[in-house]
């Protein structure tokens, strides 16, 4: 099972003991590291920004439709129930099967090793769009110039910082469990099963190379693309606009139409109001799949222990018209 709450707040908070050897990527980035993650974000961009042309001109199918919605829904959830709800805040406890499962299908995302994001947003969290947080679009000012670099940095510029998140420090109840350990370790591996699964599907199905190719044009590099710049968006656009209905020591806000393609997580005020919150989408009409599934774990028995936001619990956290009033008092104190 998954660490508790306090469990992981302790683990962020103390010094970190002896433990395991790091996991792939470590603490630093290497220059073969930064190159390749650099191609991984243009040549799968290119493949989105011809997508548009290709699918007004020639049309896409619907066998390369259907790869690329379900590798999309598949890797989104394994971020969003996965490595964010689960591994990262422990909203639920899993048994062993299901523990697996949502760490492969977050590592067929293609967005990091599992202990590196875990890592990563534990930090985020730690220090929410104040100094420390890995990508906090308001880094470089409140002045337009300064917000468009910041949110250029939240979105893709932090992930080139030499610089990483101590695994060991940030994440060590996932460094000593030697399975999910092995599972980040072997992240180039799940790439590359992620990246040759919609064409060997598709080319199987049309018994042709063209069927393949178009496939893992789609099911592949649009995908992970689209998956990449929806995901990147909470760090950036749900941090820098959007309702904010809860009361949270940073400025993430709700964006709406982001609530579908990303699976709930676009519901980001209540989220950092209440991170351990198995659902985000907690007001009426907020479209939160990622709870859903987390709903038919828990009644499959494969999931307990949930932490559902209950009404009192949710009321706690809203944000009250006296409570805005101080809160724009105290920052034009400069408190």
């Amino acid at each position: 099972m998954t660490a508790s709450p306090d469990v992981i707040e302790d683990a962020v908070s103390a010094r970190p003991a002896a433990l395991p050897s790091a996991t792939l990527g470590g603490d630093s980035k290497r220059s073969i590291e930064q190159i390749t993650l650099l191609l991984f974000i243009i040549v799968p961009f290119l493949a989105l920004l011809a997508a548009v042309p290709l699918a007004w001109g020639w049309g896409v199918s619907w066998l390369d439709l259907g790869l690329l919605v379900a590798m999309y829904y598949i890797g989104c959830h394994g971020i969003t129930i996965g490595f964010h709800r689960y591994f990262t805040h422990g909203s639920f406890k899993a048994k062993r099967p299901l523990r697996i499962a949502l760490a492969v299908m977050g590592s067929l995302a293609v967005e990091g090793p599992l202990v590196r994001w875990v890592a990563d947003h534990r930090r985020h969290h730690k220090f929410s769009d104040a100094e420390g947080d890995p990508h906090s679009p308001w880094r470089y000012g409140e002045t337009v110039p300064a917000l468009l670099k910041g949110l250029w940095w939240a979105h893709v510029g932090w992930m080139f910082d030499e610089e990483q998140t101590p695994q060991q420090k940030y994440a060590p109840d996932l460094v000593k469990d030697p399975v999910i350990r092995n599972i980040s370790r072997q992240f180039v591996l799940w790439t590359t099963v992620s990246l040759l699964i919609p064409p060997l599907v598709g080319g199987l199905a049309t018994w042709s190379w063209q069927g393949a190719l178009t496939a893992f044009f789609w099911g592949s590099l649009v995908r992970v693309a689209l998956l990449h710049h929806v995901t990147w968006s909470i760090n950036s656009i749900c941090h820098a606009v959007g309702k904010r209905p809860f009361k949270s020591r940073d400025r993430s806000g709700n964006v709406w139409w982001l609530a579908v393609l990303s699976c709930g997580e676009s519901w980001h005020n209540l989220h950092h109001a209440d991170p351990t919150s198995a659902r985000h989408g907690v007001l009426r009409g907020q479209l939160d799949s990622s709870a859903r599934l987390i709903r038919w774990f828990e009644r499959a028995g494969w999931a307990y222990d949930v932490r559902w936001p209950g009404s009192e619990r949710i009321e706690a956290r809203r944000r009250t018209v006296a409570g805005d009033q101080g809160e724009k008092k105290r920052v034009a104190m400069g408190a």
